[in-house]
């Protein structure tokens, strides 16, 4: 297994705001030094209302976000959508059936596209992604949804071993080149990943139009009249937690892989 996708995943979990909160929670509990367990009570607590407060994290994840290209802004159309996996799709197995999850708007998005004619062919890129579930292939799972809901096999193409952004780049950079070394290609994914991935095919030689999906918020002064409301701004909600998380992870993600050589 990829050493640096090992650690990849280590780091994710030490900079998720929850750990935080339940390791200063933790030592308040169980420091015996009286002045030193309030304190980290009270940093706890204010932890926790900061990463709970949704207005807060949603202007952060604003700053980040790749802009979104509108259909009418797209002057041409492409031989190939690139689909980035990513927590999309997973195999409900007592059920036997998939469950679709966080990230399944760059899915919808490019059948829309595919329908529209805006792409011609679409590749999915994916491998496992876990450290545990080395068999469940996200980019097997969404082709084998399109076979079923009737999106010809011709259309799709499949990169299944990819773990990471950068291997989603390295493989499809691969792919692209034998089946169509000259054609125009929009990078489909989350906007608020679309900054590493654009990094990623760019270092790879592989020019793309960004696609983003699934964005958050609008610009800042919109986001600002959008969530103007009491419960946004002072009422907790768990949620928010999951966008730091998220922010957290593109950041970090960002300056390793550019430390890295991968951007």
């Amino acid at each position: 297994m990829n050493v640096f996708f090992f650690l990849a995943q280590i780091l994710s979990f030490l900079i998720f705001p929850l750990t935080w909160i339940i390791a200063l929670l933790l030592l308040a509990l169980f420091l015996k030094n009286k002045k030193w367990a309030k304190r980290c009570l009270i940093y706890g607590i204010i932890t926790l209302l900061f990463f709970t407060n949704s207005f807060i994290a949603n202007i952060a994840v604003g700053f980040w976000e790749y802009p979104i290209t509108l259909d009418d802004e797209m002057t041409s159309d492409y031989d190939i959508g690139i689909v980035l996996g990513g927590g999309m799709v997973t195999i409900d197995a007592q059920n036997k059936r998939m469950t679709f999850r966080d990230n399944v708007d760059r899915m919808l998005q490019a059948a829309e596209l595919y329908k529209k004619g805006k792409i011609k062919k679409i590749l999915f890129s994916g491998g496992s992604g876990s450290l545990i579930f080395r068999d469940m292939r996200e980019s097997v799972l969404l082709k084998k949804y399109w076979l079923d809901i009737g999106i010809p096999d011709s259309v799709m193409l499949v990169d299944t071993i990819s773990d990471n952004t950068y291997q989603n780049a390295i493989y499809s950079s691969k792919i692209l080149n034998n089946v169509c070394p000259h054609g125009k290609f929009l990078l489909i994914t989350s906007s608020i990943h679309m900054r590493r991935a654009m990094g990623c095919f760019k270092k790879a030689g592989i020019k793309v139009i960004p696609y983003g999906t699934n964005k958050r918020t609008g610009n800042f002064f919109y986001g600002m009249s959008h969530y103007f409301d009491f419960k946004t701004y002072f009422i907790p909600n768990i949620q928010a937690i999951g966008t730091w998380d998220q922010l957290f992870h593109e950041i970090i993600g960002y300056f390793i892989y550019s430390l890295k050589g991968y951007i």
